[in-house]
């Protein structure tokens, strides 16, 4: 472990007995990384295929079992604090991140684990709301760590399941699996190819050379909640209703784009989940096009697909906004830039841009200029390295 991690470890142990208290019980340390999308947007939830990797941002949890059935949740990066008894770890606390954790927590208690108090210190350096999930993040550090303080011998594969069904029961956030199987499972300097119907995967080595990996934050207010996100779900599942009434599927991502036309009269008298369907059959197809291309050394044409991925999500999909596009436009306009689009769930956020090293600098300069002067906003620009999944840090550790 290098210095610099012992010494911010260091520092959070410091304010985790500021915000509880010292005892002697031990203080246990683990993190999980936030995903980038490379491509493959908002078809984990029909089923498609997608094409995240972790990133070295995460969340860091210190987590102390106290054994008195009082559960205590604090955050480096919030005031919020919250203690709550053994009755209310089932219910939502307000509309907060506090509801991540507690989601978890949930889950465990409907396997039967007896639960019985814990001391919860979260520190992210995964910028909030910005489509780089900072939640799955949250969620599958905790089951990784509650799984271990129990004992309760959990799959990663069933701490993955267990922190969607947290996001989609608790929180109500209807999403796919992506983001917590890409945060459980990432691996260092690859990106994965899992198809989110079967949960098979790949580990794909990222070999782009001298090009980096720009994430762009828009810094837009966030547009996106769980009512406009949840919508594209039921549009996509009446996609999928009106499709079943030709076709033998049980999932949309299972539709090509030859098939969509065969039967595009079927949404003569409803032409938005056509649109969403469109979108799903055809991003799926870059998808497949994509990795065979980025493992080839095809850098140029992985780019064209991500210009034709935002292309959709503005036009088919509309989980865009302007800012976004403004960001993708620009960086499209630069020299040497080989692809840009939006990553996560759109409505603000995040871009993500294949930049080749020499230029970066020149990149952000520009991009950023040329962006507060058409939106008034101010863009952030973080280089993303392909980092490991979720992990313990150490055995325990005491200050």
């Amino acid at each position: 472990m290098s210095a610099i991690v012992e010494q911010s470890n260091e520092r959070l142990l410091e304010r985790f007995n500021q915000k509880f208290g010292r005892n002697d019980e031990p203080i246990f340390t683990f993190f999980a990384p936030g995903r980038i999308n490379l491509i493959g947007e908002y078809t984990d939830f029909t089923g498609g295929l997608v094409f995240p990797c972790g990133i070295t941002q995460g969340t860091t949890l210190l987590i102390r079992r106290t054994h008195n059935n009082q559960y205590r949740f604090a955050s480096t990066n919030f005031d919020l604090m919250a203690q709550l008894e053994q009755f209310e770890i089932n219910q939502t606390y307000g509309d907060n991140w506090i509801n991540y954790p507690l989601g978890v927590l949930d889950q465990f208690s409907k396997l039967g684990v007896e639960l019985d108090g814990f001391d919860c210190l979260y520190s992210g350096n995964v910028p909030n709301g910005a489509g780089l999930s900072s939640s799955a993040s949250i969620e599958v550090v905790t089951a990784y760590a509650l799984n271990t303080l129990m004992g309760t011998k959990l799959s990663l594969l069933e701490q993955v399941k267990i922190s969607q069904a947290a996001e989609n029961d608790f929180v109500g956030m209807q999403c796919g699996v992506m983001d917590q199987f890409a945060v459980a499972f990432a691996q260092e300097n690859q990106a994965m190819m899992l198809d989110c119907h079967t949960l098979e995967h790949r580990q794909v080595p990222l070999h782009l050379e001298n090009i980096s990996i720009i994430a762009t934050n828009t810094n837009q207010r966030r547009e996106l909640n769980e009512s406009a996100y949840n919508d594209r779900v039921s549009e996509c599942q009446r996609a999928l209703e009106l499709l079943q009434q030709s076709i033998d599927i049980s999932h949309l991502a299972e539709l090509t784009p030859e098939l969509l036309d065969q039967h595009e009269s079927l949404f003569a008298d409803d032409q938005t989940p056509l649109m969403r369907a469109r979108h799903i059959c055809e991003e799926n197809a870059r998808v497949r096009a994509a990795v065979p291309a980025l493992e080839s050394g095809d850098i140029k044409k992985f780019g064209q697909l991500m210009n034709a991925s935002h292309d959709s999500l503005r036009d088919l999909f509309e989980v865009s906004s302007e800012p976004l596009n403004q960001l993708v436009n620009l960086a499209r306009s630069q020299n040497n830039v080989l692809g840009s689009r939006l990553t996560g769930a759109g409505f603000g956020g995040c871009t993500v841009s294949l930049v080749p090293n020499e230029d970066v600098e020149k990149f952000k300069t520009v991009v950023g200029s040329a962006y507060t002067a058409a939106t008034g906003l101010t863009a952030d620009f973080y280089i993303m390295q392909p980092g490991n999944g979720v992990r313990q840090l150490n055995l325990e550790a005491t200050l």
